[in-house]
Formats: structure tokens, C-alpha cells, sequence
């Protein structure tokens, strides 16, 4: 069940940052953001409940909260035209407990390849904390590229692998040094690249009224 949240999830993010990029309103897509983030808070909702008490599995369903109400959030404000500064404070929030879940990832789970996508998530947030919190507006385009970017590697790619059963054990170490790699060789390159050319427009002109449309993922 989680999976196919995950898949979701991917879709969510890929058209939020095409939302940052100018090439879908933001209104529009405001109502999958609210479809997602109601998904998001039901399945970890269950997954707790069939949990039967069981801390590992409600450690491993708690996480997918803070994405749900990310989206609530996103969706709400978008529609309503709030300000940007409570979504983004609480993608901080998000992103500071994401370094959690990655370490938890790692020592208790002994999943590497989440390890890496939780820490891919902490950074996400961490632009949308920027972006939306503190007004850094000339980063629009970057954290557009990187949102959507994001919605595959971290949420279409592992969730398709997931349901199909191609996601294994045997493989994790390999893969978390692929995701490690990738990020960092991709994001920095992008970085590199948007930085010589002329900033894009601020995230307002693809908003409604005080609400950038490259809300958070």
C-alpha cells in the first residue's frame, strides 16, 4: 500500500516543479496536490493501525506524514492564495526530521538505497525551506529542476521497482552508491549549469496571489 503512495508521491513532485517552471498553473494543479496529500495521510493512517503496535512498522509508516500534510498544505495554500512562510518553515521541519529517518534507514533497517532517498528528501525540503520560507526567489528554476528530477529517482522509479519485485535486498549497497552518485553529479551539475545563465522569473508570476506555484512536493 505504501508503494503505490510512493508512485503517487513521484507524480506529485515531477508536477510541482513543472509548476516552478512555468509550464502548468498552479491552481490546477493545486487538487492532485490535495488527492496525494489525502493519500498520503489515510494509507500511514492504516499501515499504523495494522501495525498491531509493532514500533518498526510504525517508524516505517510515520515518515510518510510529513509528506502527506506537505501536500495538504501545498494544496490548501495554493488555492487560497496564503503566504508561502508557513509551508516553508515547516519544510525545515521536514527536512531536519528527514536526516532522521535516513539514519534510521541505515542503522535500523538496514535499507541503504532509503538511506539515500530520505537524504534526498532532507535537501529537497531544504530548497523548499529556502524558496518558500526565507524568499530566495532567484532559486526558482533550480528547485524546479530538482523537484521534478526528484519525483522519478526518489518516488516513480523505486515505487515501479518496489511493485514489480525487482527491488532486492541482494542489490542495496550497489544501488545506494548509484543514488549517491547520481545526486550528487546531477544536482551540482545543475547548479552550474542554471547559475550561467540569466535567473528565471520569480516564483509569483506562476502563482495565484501570494503563493508561488512551485509549492513543495
Amino acid at each position: 500500500m505504501a508503494n503505490v503512495g510512493l508512485l503517487f508521491v513521484g507524480a506529485v513532485l515531477f508536477l510541482n516543479g513543472l509548476m516552478l517552471l512555468g509550464k502548468v498553473d498552479s491552481r490546477a494543479a493545486a487538487v492532485f496536490n490535495l488527492f496525494v496529500g489525502g493519500l498520503q495521510v489515510l494509507t500511514p493512517t492504516y499501515l499504523i493501525i495494522a501495525a498491531n503496535q509493532d514500533p518498526r512498522q510504525i517508524v516505517l509508516a510515520s515518515g510518510i506524514f510529513l509528506f502527506g500534510f506537505t501536500y495538504l498544505y501545498v494544496g490548501i495554500g495554493l488555492l487560497m492564495g496564503l503566504d508561502t512562510t508557513g509551508v516553508g518553515y515547516y519544510s525545515l521541519f521536514v527536512s531536519i526530521v528527514a536526516l532522521g529517518y535516513s539514519f534510521v534507514s541505515f542503522r535500523l533497517f538496514d535499507d541503504q538505497p532509503f538511506g539515500v532517498i530520505w537524504l534526498y528528501w532532507a535537501f529537497l525540503w531544504f530548497l523548499f525551506f529556502l524558496l518558500l520560507g526565507l524568499k530566495m526567489e532567484t532559486l526558482t528554476s533550480y528547485v524546479g529542476w530538482v523537484t521534478a528530477i526528484e519525483g522519478w529517482v526518489t518516488g516513480v522509479i523505486p515505487a515501479f521497482l518496489l511493485l514489480s519485485g525487482y527491488w532486492v535486498a541482494e542489490n542495496f549497497f550497489e544501488t545506494a552508491i548509484a543514488l549517491g552518485a547520481f545526486g550528487v553529479l546531477t544536482f551540482a551539475t545543475l547548479w552550474i549549469a542554471l547559475r550561467r545563465k540569466r535567473p528565471g522569473r520569480p516564483a509569483e508570476e506562476y502563482s495565484t496571489p501570494g503563493y508561488p506555484a512551485g509549492s513543495p512536493g
